[in-house]
């Protein structure tokens, strides 16, 4: 009987813990968190509204844009092939790596379609494949160094 005592409140209490990591896990919107501000300038918001609408199919192809751009090994190969073409074991004599992971990061850019590369014999040679992205990363170090000062 005092087992079974024990065992119900070990249920009970396990019951009532998973209840609570529960509640923590899925919090409800209160709706007295909403904005209780009117919106002044309604046809703003709904042109924005109707151009993100417009764009929400490309957003998530921007946002893995912007995530391969988000590795400095990338970056720098794209500033490199900006300068020249260049063969993989010059890339990797530029960035201090192996071959072998210069080809990696080469081939996730060669798949976006922002390289070319070009077989002569045993080598391989590769070249930027789009000016205009060169000209917005060079932009964007501006706009950097110039924010930081």
């Amino acid at each position: 009987m005092l087992l079974s005592r024990i065992t119900s409140r070990i249920i009970f209490a396990n019951i009532e813990m998973n209840s609570i990591v529960m509640k923590k896990a899925s919090p409800q919107i209160n709706p007295s968190d909403a904005c209780k501000i009117p919106c002044f300038d309604h046809d703003k918001v709904a042109a924005i509204k109707a151009m993100l609408s417009e764009q929400e199919e490309r957003l998530p192809e921007l946002a893995e844009f912007y995530k391969l751009l988000g590795n400095t090994t990338r970056l720098k190969i794209l500033f490199a092939l900006g300068k020249s073409e260049l063969c993989v074991c010059d890339i990797a004599h530029v960035l201090e790596l192996s071959t072998a992971a210069t080809s990696h990061q080469l081939k996730s850019l060669r798949n976006q379609g922002w390289l070319r590369k070009r077989d002569d014999g045993k080598m391989v040679y590769y070249r930027l494949h789009s000016i205009d992205l060169l000209k917005a990363l060079k932009g964007d170090l501006k706009m950097l160094e110039a924010r930081l000062g």
